[in-house]
C-alpha cells in the first residue's frame, strides 16, 4: 500500500531539526532517541516510526487529502541509512572519537535535510539504485 509523501517529508523535517539540535549541544540522549526513531522506523516503515505517527495524528487530518503517494520501501531503506548514520553518531559521541559522532550526526542532517526542504530523499535514490544494479545483474 502507497504512502502519502508528505508523511516522509514531515518525519525528515523533524529529524533534521532534531539533529541539528544534537550538533549544537553534543547530547547523546537526544541522539539516542533518534537513533530509536531511525530503528522504529526501518523495522516497521515510516508509518510506523514516531514522526509518521505524529503525522497521521496530529498533521495529516489538518491538511487536505493527499494527491501524491510512493511506495514504501525506499522511505524504509532510508530509515535503514539514517539508522547506520546515527548509530555510528552515537557511538562516536558516547566512546569515540568525537569527530565520528559530529561527521556521522552532519551527514544524517544532511540527508534529512535535503528531503525535507527538497523532496530529495538520499537513501530512496539509493534503494532504487540498488534495485537497478540487482535487475541488472539477473
Amino acid at each position: 500500500m502507497d504512502i502519502d509523501v508528505r508523511g516522509p517529508r514531515f518525519g525528515a523535517a523533524v529529524t533534521a531539526a532534531v539533529l541539528a539540535v544534537v550538533l549544537v549541544t553534543g547530547s547523546a540522549w537526544l541522539l539516542a532517541w533518534q537513533t530509536l526513531a531511525f530503528l522504529l522506523g526501518a523495522a516497521g516503515g515510516v508509518r510506523r516510526s514516531p514522526y509518521g505517527l505524529l503525522f497521521a495524528r496530529a498533521v495529516r487530518p489538518r491538511l487536505g487529502p493527499p494527491t501524491a503517494f510512493e511506495a514504501p520501501e525506499p522511505p524504509r531503506f532510508a530509515q535503514v541509512v539514517g539508522l547506520l548514520f546515527a548509530g555510528l553518531g552515537l557511538v562516536g559521541y558516547t566512546l569515540g572519537p568525537g569527530w565520528l559522532g559530529l561527521a556521522a550526526t552532519g551527514a544524517a542532517l544532511a540527508a534529512a535535510f535535503l528531503n525535507a526542504a527538497f523532496g530529495y530523499c538520499l537513501g530512496c535514490e539509493l534503494y532504487l539504485l540498488g534495485r537497478r544494479v540487482a535487475v541488472r545483474a539477473e
